[in-house]
């Protein structure tokens, strides 16, 4: 006991430390007087770690037994409600930047820090909570859910866009994420972002439903449920896309959607969905819900799908095709040509179902060709007309399908010029196989540049160089790791070359490499990217090995 009182002090005085030793005393499944000594420990560690946030409350939650001695506070509704309501960005912290910071800017500083180092809890018990508590409107509102590997975002977009073009005075709600530049980007209605306002407004009665009904939400969570609270005043019909999987994804609170989309399955996420395309499927399949129709995409495993759509009732399996016929040419061999086609039978599916929205009966070919030609940003994004003259393509191909895709693309389109790459990567990918794809595209190392985004999920530079040791030969610096350094040496080159650029990876890098592009839109302060990981590196980074490559650094031309 003494012992691990002593370790406490030690750890609350190490504030990388709390968050991690806080779970390891917790789970670690001690017996007689050590069960108590190991839950006031934890506790201890838990009240006073801004780190140890709502989701650190599920490992209490799920060891409530090993806590006999403690007991919450008389002013607390519960131990785990002390957990989530304690604000954690600090009280005094929040207080003090009212007058240095908005509204906004802390509230949503404040949600990003409600999961800062654990970024993903699946299951459904807390959104289905919150929904409930909110007035469930997400029963009432027409719904289109869209989940995949690759393309849901595209096909998202492409719904909605076409969906007001054939009726301006139709309210289509979008929810997508990762955002790029804006948390707001994630929720928005006919293009209009959510308003800081109503961001505002929105999430401090998120935040006392979960402190007074304990309900230990997650970032994701409340983020979806701020997006209900939206839509359910400002919007007629919402495209739905998933935020990971989707049979535990904070979306999968839908009960009856117009149609159920998965757009493409690959290997992703593995430590979470799975090692194997079919058991990726099921988890994607997850969203399928009975008397409901399904749509799928070319490149998916169809029995997997097929199967778990009969075993949960689902009232048919389409392929586009089905809806569609099939294509007159050659198969497609461009990913937004396909997912256009996806879109395409999706809102033909719909309007043939007679769906509950407005002005389906004026959907023709010429507003489905517009509609469906929508890109979302970062996804083959040409820009033109910036950094004298300079071509500049930006695209988050982030995983080997994706890259495969985009170096085909650049291929057919710029068959002619040179191209230099801008590349960072998010450290659950292949890194190794994208490295060799990019690589063996280009005609020389010295045309790729490393960058590696300040977020707690991007690869470090060292872990890209050692999945492909001939990266090496790549511009890169391990001392001034920042994007706009390097993107500003890749202009400078490109311009002098008459290549074009291409930036291209993870969503992460994004935001930083469009500023540093010239950029006029939408952008969250450093006060809130910061703690999104944005633009401050995650204190566990701080743990990595990088001596042995200090000596290999190459400096930015």
């Amino acid at each position: 006991f003494a012992r691990l009182l002593a370790c406490t002090f030690f750890v609350l005085r190490h504030n990388r430390m709390r968050s991690v030793f806080t779970k390891a005393v917790i789970r670690h499944r001690y017996s007689g007087r050590g069960q108590s000594a190991c839950g006031l420990v934890g506790a201890t560690c838990a009240f006073h770690c801004p780190e140890a946030s709502v989701v650190d409350r599920s490992y209490f939650e799920t060891n409530r037994p090993f806590l006999p001695a403690f007991s919450a506070p008389a002013h607390r509704h519960s131990f785990s409600t002390a957990l989530f309501s304690q604000n954690d960005m600090g009280e005094e912290e929040f207080r003090r930047d009212a007058g240095s910071h908005t509204p906004y800017e802390r509230w949503v500083r404040r949600l990003y820090r409600t999961n800062l180092f654990h970024p993903v809890k699946l299951g459904l018990r807390n959104i289905e909570d919150l929904h409930r508590e909110i007035g469930s409107p997400m029963d009432s509102i027409p719904v289109i859910h869209i989940a995949g590997t690759n393309g849901k975002g595209s096909v998202a977009l492409k719904i909605a866009r076409t969906l007001q073009q054939m009726n301006p005075e139709l309210r289509v709600g979008l929810f997508s994420s990762p955002h790029v530049s804006s948390f707001r980007e994630r929720m928005q209605v006919n293009d209009e972002l959510i308003s800081e306002a109503q961001v505002v407004d929105y999430l401090p009665k998120l935040y006392q439903i979960c402190i007074s009904k304990d309900i230990p939400a997650t970032f994701f969570e409340i983020a979806t449920a701020l997006a209900f609270l939206f839509f359910a005043d400002h919007a007629d019909v919402v495209v739905l896309e998933t935020g990971l999987g989707g049979r535990l994804d904070a979306t999968n609170v839908i009960r009856k959607p117009l149609v159920s989309i998965i757009t493409s399955i690959g290997l992703e996420h593995t430590r979470i969905l799975g090692d194997t395309i079919e058991a990726i499927a099921r988890e994607k399949g997850g969203i399928i819900k009975a008397g409901c129709p399904v749509l799928v995409g070319p490149h998916v495993p169809h029995d997997v799908l097929q199967e778990q759509s009969k075993e949960k009732g689902a009232s048919a399996y389409y392929q586009c095709d089905d809806i569609l016929g099939p294509l007159q040419t050659d198969p497609i061999d461009d990913y937004d040509k396909e997912n256009a086609r996806t879109a395409e039978a999706a809102l033909r599916l719909i309007q043939n179902s007679n769906a509950p929205i407005a002005g389906l009966d004026q959907l023709t070919d010429g507003i489905i060709a517009q509609g469906t030609a929508s890109r979302p940003p970062c996804r083959f994004e040409i820009v033109e007309g910036r950094n004298d003259g300079l071509t500049v393509v930006l695209d988050v191909a982030h995983n080997p399908p994706a890259m495969e895709y985009l170096v085909r693309k650049l291929q057919a389109t710029y068959a002619d010029r040179p191209y230099r790459i801008v590349v960072g990567m998010s450290s659950d990918k292949d890194l190794g196989l994208c490295g060799r794809m990019l690589l063996d595209s280009v005609d020389s190392a010295d045309s790729i540049h490393l960058v590696e985004a300040y977020h707690p999920r991007a690869a470090k530079l060292e872990n890209m160089l050692e999945a492909e040791p001939r990266l090496k030969a790549c511009h890169y610096n391990l001392r001034d790791r920042t994007i706009s350094t390097q993107i500003r040496a890749a202009i400078d080159i490109a311009q002098e070359k008459e290549e074009i650029l291409v930036v291209c990876g993870s969503v992460f890098l994004m935001a930083e490499a469009r500023e540093a592009l010239g950029f006029d839109e939408p952008r969250d302060s450093d006060y809130i990217s910061e703690v999104a990981g944005a633009n401050l590196k995650h204190g566990q980074e701080n743990f990595a090995n990088s001596k042995s490559l200090q000596a290999n650094t190459k400096p930015s031309n």
